[in-house]
């Protein structure tokens, strides 16, 4: 289609919001149910903003749809506006002593243990009616699991993720997903206090490879990162066993005489009901950084946002 002029006094606002819920889900079906209308009632919108502007704005691409240049030009300024107007709207603070709400966050057991105790305490005090409730995380990359609305953030170390977004803001593309950085660690090797190997201070790369392992993947394949890491120098480990919870891999290496690698503050969160030691690794692993990831169909609920703003302070008073 050819760029039209278009007549704003007759361009139906409602119209705006429909799009607003396609560039955010990226398929008119979801869209459809975050509206509460019918697919059909979405698509009749879609026609009608695509002929007041004269363009496309989406085009079918496998299940979901892609923008066209002039929706991805569109959409922050859209967005911006309907920011503006819900504020407008809704000008009363929110409240957190009165808030009876349910959270439901993605997180492994050692993001939990990690910040959980201390939200808590918050919580009780300063939000008493707020439920938080933890639900597995099986993925490093849990945007399906936020576009599908089966959970509000999502709390852990995700690479490809932090990868993308961050290729796709340098391009200047829209983006469904917001991210924050709550805190940094580094990765370590895990055995019993009484391990042989233990009472060295450093362990080579040999006595690594040669020992037996415990893997943790949230997503259960018996491959991780730190596999990956053995393969760039031409090396590789035997994994004994796969566990998909930290704690689980180190009451395991507790009782027997397997490896396993974890965060460094997850142990200084563990260690005082464990008889585990850590030791650096003989080579290099990039360091774990733990975000909070959440759709932006949650990110201006000012809910969401003081929780956010909770697990930010939690993880400064944590990690400082």
């Amino acid at each position: 289609m050819k760029s039209a002029k278009v007549n704003f006094k007759t361009l139906d606002l409602n119209l705006l919001r429909v799009f607003d819920e396609i560039m955010l889900e990226r398929n008119l079906t979801r869209a459809a149910e975050r509206l509460s209308l019918s697919q059909p009632a979405v698509s009749n919108a879609l026609k009608r903003l695509r002929d007041s502007l004269g363009d496309e704005l989406v085009k079918r691409n496998g299940a979901g749809v892609e923008p066209t240049p002039l929706a991805i030009i569109l959409w922050p300024q859209v967005r911006n506006a309907l920011d503006q107007l819900k504020l407008a709207l809704n000008p009363i603070a929110f409240n957190a002593q009165a808030t009876e709400k349910e959270f439901v966050l993605a997180m492994s057991d050692a993001t939990a243990m990690a910040l959980m105790p201390e939200l808590i305490k918050r919580l009780q005090t300063q939000a008493p009616r707020v439920a938080i409730r933890i639900v597995p995380l099986a993925t490093r990359d849990p945007r399906k699991l936020l576009a599908d609305g089966h959970a509000d953030m999502a709390l852990g170390h995700f690479p490809a993720v932090q990868e993308d977004m961050t290729l796709r803001k340098q391009s200047g593309l829209s983006d469904a997903f917001s991210r924050q950085r709550l805190y940094r660690s580094d990765y370590v090797c895990i055995l019993r206090a009484d391990h042989p190997l233990a009472q060295q201070t450093a362990i080579t790369l040999d006595q690594y490879c040669q020992a037996h392992h415990v893997l943790v993947s949230l997503s259960g394949r018996p491959y991780g990162f730190i596999d990956q890491a053995l393969s760039a120098i031409d090396r590789s480990r035997q994994v004994t066993l796969t566990v998909n919870q930290f704690y689980t891999a180190l009451k395991i290496v507790e009782a027997s005489d397997l490896l396993t690698v974890s965060a460094r503050h997850f142990l200084a969160t563990a260690h005082t009901a464990l008889n585990v030691k850590m030791l650096d690794l003989p080579f290099q692993v990039p360091p774990v950084q733990v975000d909070v990831v959440w759709h932006q169909n949650m990110g201006d609920e000012e809910a969401h946002q003081w929780l956010r703003e909770q697990l930010l302070e939690v993880a400064q008073e944590v990690f400082e």
